[in-house]
């Protein structure tokens, strides 16, 4: 469970504003309080507030027809210029072959003061984004600082599984936010409450033969539900080590269940896993997809799914797929995968990819299965009942002398057992067809380090320094510097590196290991010169050559929902400091040693030794565990406060004897 966020009330005038709102959502007529609204207290940042936001869903017969309408109103308070891009809107509208989504009684109205300015006809436009979905769009005229951006519309939709539900959250503040529904008892849905946020208004009845269509002798009740919240605070993204904010905004989400007719048929759509995997075992895109063993077996070199043992096997399979196809950089979805016709063309999405090697693994004796997931910006899978449309990639997973590998194919960087980072979001269904499916955390891999040991000579006839630094990355570093050696020519990686150094440091020559560089790790040399450090009686001298974090990466006041690195990661440094003739350390950097939990969950340890001639300093950084909630926020916040300080302000100071 996740906190429940703190909200102070606001000052009396915007309290009695919201409360006002609640019952009055006459378009076009302001308030005073709304007027005369300026600044919001509680998020100084906020460049715009949503004054008042209402919705209406219900249903309504048309012409024979059943029609889900959705009603939205609201107002937005631009406070400063950077909220200029909050007026202009777009609306989605859902469509499939010659039934679509309409959007009617549109108006919009910019509020300046006394003048208002309407959006007319001529400015609205509808365009096509994707095959299924367009978007009515506009954008609000005369827009200035202290505009109120007014509009609303309604929705009419012959597509009841689009009764989705309601974001309260969003990325500007509300004062006031309400979602009103009336649900036949045909209907039903399950709905789910996300967010730390808690509703201030949580109301549902049952209202008596409210739901009538001609033809049929009976009425239907009706489910009226309502619920408010106030005083919403913005959901502020970090772009630094978070899943999708679709697990953690605050929102009530509906997702239809089962439709009862009024002739007494009854169709249901949540289905239970059984069913999934019975429908997975003989569905031509996904079951007969992975039982093209004949086929591969057929087109690729025999002695691939025969030679060696297992892991031998399994490996050069996994060789083989990545290096066949080039990853058309798709997801693709259930339904949307040719598993031969990508193989002849050497090109597919991540399905096609995958199920490929899934099917070469089982032909050559490995057991494997399919493993379906999202992916982290996607959102993570609904535990309680199969939602495929949350599913959005599958990977392979492979039992091989007891231990579980997770495999994908689309990354030729990617070594045996890594998976994407896109796709570390923590539980994915694995695709039993001989028995059940079931759900399998996904485990990254453990050993990922970067590391950095250096030493350096100082010279005083010359005023300069000369050194060596030795450069190690593993596992995911390893991977990520695997692609930006490949990205950039030699040069390219050289300037890069010396440019973020700064002026004085250049790099004399550059080597890469390759004796002690393989697929999982990197081994790099440099030697370099640092111009101008001697020649005064003080010498300041900041050992990080290099920092691991310029900035930390966590800002925010508070965050109400968890951390997420993805992979536990090691970082470490080591320098060892020639003291130059005719100088003595004069001051060093403050020691610092720090864990989170009794576990060491995070471990920051920054220590240095001292003799006559040299001075060693040492910084470890572990990330041993990937993830956290919010209440370690604070903690984890102050330990990049100092790892920040550590590297960028640390000196060690020489005087001259």
């Amino acid at each position: 469970m996740f906190p429940r966020a703190f909200l102070t009330p606001l000052f009396f005038c915007v309290l009695s504003f919201c409360t006002a709102q609640m019952s009055e959502n006459t378009f076009g007529k302001l308030s005073l309080s709304e007027k005369e609204f300026s600044t919001y207290e509680k998020d100084p940042e906020a460049t715009a507030v949503v004054l008042y936001e209402r919705g209406d869903n219900y249903f309504k017969v048309i012409d024979r027809h059943i029609l889900l309408v959705k009603e939205y109103h609201t107002r937005i308070k631009i406070l400063d210029e950077k909220g200029f891009d909050y007026g202009t809107i777009e609306i989605p509208l859902y469509h499939k072959g010659s039934s679509s989504e309409k959007v009617t009684e549109l108006k919009a109205v910019t509020h300046n003061g006394t003048s208002q300015y309407n959006v007319l006809a001529s400015e609205i436009f509808t365009t096509d984004e994707t095959e299924r979905w367009r978007n009515t769009k506009f954008t609000f005229p005369k827009i200035q600082k202290g505009s109120i951006l007014e509009y609303k519309y309604t929705v009419t939709s012959p597509y009841d599984f689009n009764f989705q539900g309601w974001k309260f959250q969003s990325d500007i503040p509300k004062l006031y936010s309400e979602f009103n529904a009336s649900i036949p008892g045909n209907y039903v849905y399950n709905r789910v409450l996300t967010g730390s946020l808690e509703l201030k208004t949580n109301d549902a009845h049952l209202k008596k033969n409210c739901f009538h269509v001609e033809g049929y002798p009976n009425s239907a009740d009706c489910e009226v539900l309502k619920y408010t919240m106030e005083n919403i605070p913005a959901f502020k993204v970090e772009n630094e080590y978070s899943l999708s904010s679709k697990n953690y905004i605050s929102q009530i989400s509906f997702e239809l269940s089962e439709f009862k007719g009024f002739d007494g048929t009854t169709n249901k759509y949540t289905e239970t896993w059984k069913d999934v995997d019975r429908k997975f075992r003989t569905d031509k895109d996904i079951g007969r997809q992975l039982t093209k063993k004949g086929f591969f077996e057929r087109n690729v070199p025999q002695q691939l799914l025969v030679e060696g043992d297992a892991m031998t096997r399994a490996k050069n399979i996994y060789k083989f797929v990545q290096g066949h196809f080039t990853w058309n950089e798709r997801y693709s979805t259930y339904g949307n995968a040719r598993v031969k016709d990508a193989f002849e063309t050497k090109k597919g999405n991540a399905w096609e990819i995958n199920m490929s090697l899934i099917n070469l693994l089982n032909a050559a004796g490995i057991k494997t299965h399919l493993m379906m997931l999202s992916t982290r910006q996607r959102g993570l899978p609904k535990r309680s009942h199969p939602v495929l449309t949350d599913f959005n990639y599958v990977i392979a997973k492979t039992t091989i002398d007891g231990q579980d590998y997770f495999l994908d194919a689309t990354d030729p960087y990617h070594p045996f057992g890594y998976l994407p980072y896109r796709t570390l979001n923590h539980y994915g269904r694995v695709m039993d067809f001989k028995n059940e499916s079931y759900w399998h955390n996904i485990v990254p891999q453990s050993k990922n380090k970067y590391q950095i040991r250096a030493s350096i000579r100082f010279d005083a006839k010359k005023q300069n320094a000369i050194g060596v630094l030795d450069m190690m990355t593993y596992g995911y570093e390893a991977i990520k510097k695997r692609k930006r050696l490949n990205r950039l020519k030699e040069e390219e990686y050289l300037d890069d590196l010396e440019d973020g150094l700064g002026d004085d440091f250049s790099i004399t020559e550059y080597q890469k290991i390759e004796e002690r560089s393989d697929e999982e790790r990197v081994s790099e040399r440099f030697s370099f010169e640092l111009s101008e450090v001697l020649g005064s009686d003080m010498v300041y001298f900041n050992p990080f050559l290099i920092r691991f974090f310029e900035e930390n990466p966590f800002q925010m006041e508070e965050r109400n929902y968890p951390i997420d690195f993805g992979y536990p990661v090691k970082f470490k440094y080591q320098i060892n400091i020639q003291i130059p003739e005719g100088y003595q350390i004069h001051e060093l950097p403050e020691k610092e040693a720090i864990a989170l939990g009794e576990d060491k969950r995070v471990v920051y340890h920054f220590d240095h030794k001292q003799n006559t001639n040299n001075v060693i300093v040492s910084f470890d950084l572990a990330l041993n565990s990937t993830y956290f909630l919010p209440e370690n926020y604070e903690t984890l916040k102050d330990i990049f406060k100092k790892v920040t300080n550590t590297q960028k302000n640390s000196l060690i100071v020489l005087k001259k004897l």
